[in-house]
């Protein structure tokens, strides 16, 4: 199934430090995982969206298990208890297979660390992919979890981010994961 008709089965909204969040899961793996929009309704409805417009919405239900101590984890590590958040079980499956590597490597950046677009392409084996790289992560499913937060311009600087927000939503959680020097030249 392709990640465009691969449905979450529930979904939840939950406060944390920097707003309201929401997680979609099927079994016990995280599928999207949605940064605070403009209000606690447009998450929801961002959230509990069907791809196809037949469709009914995504039911909230009570996260239990595994989904349960995702949000206990995110939670914490937006209140500052830094935490890489990779034991969290995500299903990436329905996704292309670039798409898949890229994450892969961008979920192995710890908090308080960067990589560049060009330095993930390099570690996937395709160098020169940099733009292609920043494409698979503005379409990331899970932010935060899959942190592509951290990935940055050859320069450092901040220059997109494509989640509610946008690059203040991005500085925000580098703050938060006290990462210095981002949004600094570099000498070389």
């Amino acid at each position: 199934m392709s990640a465009s008709t691969r449905l979450p089965g529930e979904a939840a909204l939950f406060e944390t430090a920097i707003g309201v969040c929401a997680i979609a899961w099927s079994g016990g793996a995280v599928i999207r995982f949605q940064l605070p929009e403009s209000s606690p309704a447009a998450t929801r409805a961002r959230i509990t969206r069907r791809r196809s417009t037949d469709s009914e919405p995504i039911p909230e239900s009570a996260p239990t298990g595994a989904i349960a101590e995702a949000i206990a984890g995110v939670r914490a590590h937006l209140a500052g208890e830094l935490d890489d958040l990779r034991w969290i079980p995500v299903d990436i499956s329905g996704i292309p297979e670039f798409h898949q590597a890229v994450y892969d490597i961008t979920r192995a950046i710890p908090p308080g660390h960067t990589r560049t677009y060009g330095q993930v392409a390099d570690r996937i084996g395709a160098p020169g992919a940099a733009q292609a790289v920043g494409q698979a992560l503005g379409r990331n499913p899970i932010p935060l979890i899959i942190p592509c937060h951290r990935v940055l311009a050859a320069d450092n600087a901040l220059h997109g981010f494509s989640a509610p927000g946008g690059i203040h939503t991005k500085e925000r959680l580098l703050e938060i994961e006290r990462t210095p020097g981002f949004g600094e030249p570099t000498l070389f």
